[in-house]
């Protein structure tokens, strides 16, 4: 359990590069289960979700190398059917290869996930949609057990456009008989990510990004090489990390349109920014005026960036409601926000932040991965030095953040954690 020391008051300057983003790279490794041979995704983060997702894949039979920033998954002799609870009880995101495994396999069994303790999440959504396709489920001993004689295509809608359950139900339907419609689904760049990769691989799919996407299955795919869409999440969070210490960093291999909605808060925020292909350059001279949000499913404002805008608004000028629509416990890290003397009051699913000039430093938790990003943030713009402990939650969602934050100019280090950890 590794903690940070994070030691305010430092401008950030200079350039980072963006990697592959999180929510996609794992759906893509999960969907290689679809064919024999060898599928190479490039622009893979090595962060421990996808080093998690690798070894489920491992388990299943498959061979998994990394190098160079690229994963390569020989599915040749891939013919297990079992993720085990000791992996899935990491990422809650394992529960994707049950998409994979019911169209290559027609069974499989899978652990009940875990991953971020950030609201109930429940996977109904995924089940109903499966069964409409003909899956049958059974439960016992903390394991789902799914059986199908054979995928039928469906009419599938969506009570909630879940990105998880429009994955599952995506990567299923390709093998399925017949054409599959998924109504309300999903919008999210990572689905419109793995449906491209998909068709890469054999899948004939149509309106991938909007709401109803319709899927012809097919019996053959082919393994691919494919490159990850940029991390959205990533690029918003050194943005904010940029703002809160008055400074001005460039973003490299960047997707700007994916980021339009915090791009404009931010802009109303008081940064400057100036976007040209691939790079997005952001800065921040005075302290950040109050705005109010709202998330949403994409295209609205992305629950992964609502704790890390918090943080910067925790210091603006006025305050601010954030209205949380996605994640009903999202806001549990707001306690260790106020902990170093921000002004914030939630209720239900509204937070009032009242902007403070300055931050204190304070011994802090990351509680999940968005949340301890938040942490970090605010301990940039904070006096003195802030130790940020159970940082693993990070390092699922993040390759090398002290580090990189490092060289931009931040003052941060990482220690052995001294706190046991709470759970």
């Amino acid at each position: 359990m590794d903690r940070l020391i994070v030691a305010g008051g430092r401008r950030l300057e200079g350039t980072v590069r963006i990697n592959g983003a999180k929510n996609s790279a794992l759906k893509l490794m999960a969907a290689s289960l679809l064919a024999q041979g060898e599928t190479v995704i490039e622009n893979v983060p090595r962060i421990v979700d996808c080093l998690t997702m690798a070894e489920v894949l491992e388990h299943l039979g498959a061979v998994v190398n990394w190098g160079g920033g690229s994963v390569s998954i020989d599915t040749s002799d891939a013919a297990g059917l079992e993720t085990p609870y000791e992996l899935v009880r990491k990422m809650r995101a394992s529960i994707i290869v049950l998409g994979p495994l019911l169209a290559r396999h027609g069974r499989a069994r899978v652990a009940m996930p875990g991953g971020c303790n950030i609201g109930s999440r429940k996977i109904d959504l995924h089940l109903k949609g499966l069964e409409r396709l003909g899956v049958e489920f059974s439960y016992e001993h903390g394991y789902l057990e799914a059986t199908t004689d054979g995928l039928q295509s469906a009419f599938v809608s969506l009570d909630f456009p879940s990105v998880g359950a429009t994955e599952n139900l995506l990567v299923a339907a390709v093998g399925a008989r017949g054409k599959t419609v998924i109504e309300n689904a999903a919008r999210e760049p990572e689905i419109q990510d793995l449906a491209a990769m998909l068709v890469e691989m054999g899948a004939k799919i149509e309106g991938a990004g909007t709401t109803a996407i319709e899927i012809q299955g097919t019996e053959d795919f082919q393994p691919v090489r494919h490159a990850v869409v940029p991390d959205r999440i990533e690029a918003g969070t050194f943005a904010m990390a940029a703002c809160i210490t008055g400074g001005e960093v460039t973003l490299e291999r960047v997707r700007a349109d994916l980021l339009d909605l915090p791009l404009d808060k931010l802009s109303e925020a008081g940064a400057s920014i100036e976007v040209e292909e691939g790079k997005l350059r952001i800065g921040m001279s005075e302290r950040a005026l109050s705005v109010d949000l709202v998330t949403l499913p994409y295209p609205g404002f992305p629950t992964d960036l609502q704790p890390q805008m918090m943080a910067l608004m925790s210091v603006s000028r006025g305050t601010s409601i954030i209205t949380e629509n996605v994640f009903e416990s999202r806001f549990m890290f707001v306690d260790e926000l106020n902990r170093m003397g921000a002004d914030i009051r939630t209720e239900g699913h509204h937070a009032v932040i009242r902007g403070v000039k300055r931050l204190s430093a304070a011994p802090v938790r990351a509680l999940d991965i968005r949340a301890g990003a938040a942490m970090i943030i605010a301990a940039l713009a904070a006096d003195g030095k802030t130790e940020i402990s159970d940082l693993y939650h990070v390092d699922r969602g993040y390759e090398d953040l002290d580090g990189r934050l490092a060289a931009l100019g931040a003052d941060v280090h990482r220690e052995p954690s001294l706190w046991p950890s709470i759970t």
